[in-house]
């Protein structure tokens, strides 16, 4: 089959950025992490802090113990989204972007152009001198070809960092032996037991298996398609779905009481509506969660006729505060989350007919605080229940969602000055 899909996976992205910003961080070990207290965990680390044992989820104390003289980071998300951007400019200088997969993964289509392989090492290469040249030497990446996007990503992660593998008909499955069942898009921990439960334990095994056998185990066409996908069909994976939106924070020492966590949480649900309502969606529930110092936790979810008015979902949110036990109430509070879910598209959503005058005010509302908040940035308008703790909800970025600093960076031109105007 033709060379399709050229993959693009910028090696430990967020260390990478910070180090390209920050020179006196290049070749050290580096952890970055949400906010900076001895209580959280690294949400990325430099390949020297990778070579000691720290990863994703590694506790600070433990990065210390496996990595001393480990240097630990805040993220700056609003600086990597602008990296993000000026990334995919580059790319689109030697290649179409058909699909951003992540805030650091890109897939590119190769069969107009570039299907021959001495073309797709060519531009693979091409793209690699440009990020170097006009975005800086720090942002290397791992480049992966294959016939579909499944096996040019498992092609990204076979060379790392600063690799280039390409994966044609002959090499399929004999490059790929040494590899886990996991590696794969579309196999996690629950997929792999089933496929164990069926004497499926090899990457062998897994290209041994029949179309049906492989159909019974996924419970359907899914299974049929991954036999494709396995030897180089051009089967799109399935497109992700909007199951929750979620806010968490780890609360600084000076909201660790009763009253800091409620204004936290209130911010993190204005966020998260404010989400909502760009996605164009309704949600049925909400969830709401806090971690406590001892260790102990507290989670409770309402259901709710599907909302995105932020007074509605403020109201779901002082009623579950209020079920909390009293006992509860006298700990330290560590950590905040908020979940909507039940998520329902717009097209979905039927008005309630004996309040849909009052819904359309409130959409008038919302939609002129969401405006306000995406031209001057979030947290310049807000309702009272946040008072307090606007600046105590910082940009996430999802492995799968890169989200728009003018929607929910507290200041969204605060990186670029922080960085003297260079864009």
């Amino acid at each position: 089959m033709a060379l399709r899909t050229l993959a693009v996976d910028f090696n430990s992205f967020f260390a990478s950025c910070e180090m390209q910003e920050r020179p006196e961080l290049r070749g050290k070990a580096v952890g970055i992490v949400p906010v900076m207290a001895e209580t959280t965990c690294c949400i990325a680390a430099s390949y020297a802090a990778k070579a000691r044992g720290v990863k994703v989820g590694t506790g600070i104390r433990e990065a210390r113990a496996l990595c001393p003289g480990i240097v630990i980071v805040a993220q700056r998300p609003a600086l990597y989204i602008d990296y993000h951007r000026r990334l995919v400019a580059e790319i689109e200088a030697c290649i179409h972007v058909t699909n951003v997969k992540s805030i650091d993964e890109v897939e590119c289509d190769l069969t107009a152009t570039f299907a021959p392989r001495e073309k797709a090492v060519a531009v693979a290469r091409q793209i690699k001198e440009r990020v170097a040249r006009h975005v800086g030497p720090c942002l290397t990446s791992s480049i992966g070809i294959a016939p579909n996007w499944m096996l040019a990503k498992l092609a990204t992660d076979m060379q790392k960092p600063d690799g280039l593998v390409v994966l044609e008909d002959a090499d399929i499955p004999q490059k790929l032996l040494g590899l886990e069942t996991t590696d794969f898009c579309g196999i996690g921990p629950r997929m792999d037991a089933r496929l164990r439960a069926h004497g499926i334990a090899t990457v062998a095994g897994l290209y041994g298996a029949t179309k049906a056998t492989l159909r019974g185990i996924w419970g359907g066409v899914e299974g049929e398609r991954m036999h494709g996908r396995l030897r180089g069909e051009d089967i799109p994976l399935p497109p992700p779905t909007h199951r929750t939106v979620g806010k968490s924070h780890v609360l600084p020492p000076d909201k660790r009481t009763e009253a800091g966590s409620l204004g936290v949480l209130h911010r993190l649900l204005q966020m998260a509506a404010m989400r909502l309502r760009s996605m164009g969606h309704y949600a049925g529930g909400l969830a709401v969660f806090v971690g406590y110092a001892d260790g102990a936790s507290w989670g409770e979810e309402l259901r709710l006729t599907e909302t995105q008015d932020t007074l509605t979902l403020t109201g779901a949110l002082n009623q579950l505060w209020a079920q909390r036990p009293a006992e509860l109430r006298r700990r330290k509070p560590m950590q905040v989350g908020v979940v909507l879910n039940r998520l329902l598209a717009m097209n979905g959503h039927t008005p309630d007919l004996f309040a849909k005058e009052q819904e359309t005010a409130r959409e008038r509302l919302h939609h002129a605080v969401d405006t306000l908040n995406q031209t001057f940035g979030n947290g310049s308008v807000f309702y009272g229940g946040a008072f307090g703790a606007k600046d105590n909800a910082p940009m996430r970025i999802a492995f799968t969602r890169i989200p728009t600093p003018e929607l929910e960076e507290i200041d969204p031109g605060r990186e670029r000055r922080l960085r003297g105007g260079k864009s």
